[in-house]
């Protein structure tokens, strides 16, 4: 599955917490290129990448190699959760009904 976010930190930033994340699941880190990361374990493989995108935004797209919504997929989720926490710490997730 293909997933996607768009942050407002810097690519190194979320390099750096995708770095501390994905190990922490299990995931090993297999290539460390400009801008991308890949990593594979019992949950799965995936691709990283973050790119700057027009202005003050960072493009982050994760690529699985996972069918549906798989645990790996809700870890991706978590992830983005996780960014999001990074740039506003003080913001509380609520229901909206």
């Amino acid at each position: 599955m293909r997933h996607f976010y768009r942050s407002h930190l810097a690519p190194a930033d979320v390099l750096a917490t995708a770095d501390e994340f994905f190990p922490a699941i299990g995931l090993t880190q297999n290539t460390t290129a400009p801008r991308t990361r890949t990593y594979s374990g019992a949950l799965g493989g995936l691709k990283l990448s973050a790119k700057p995108e027009g202005g003050h935004y960072t493009f982050v797209q994760v690529d699985t190699d996972q069918m549906g919504e798989s645990r790996l997929d809700r870890n991706v989720k978590r992830f983005f959760v996780s960014l999001h926490r990074t740039e506003d710490p003080s913001h509380a997730i609520s229901a909206n009904y």
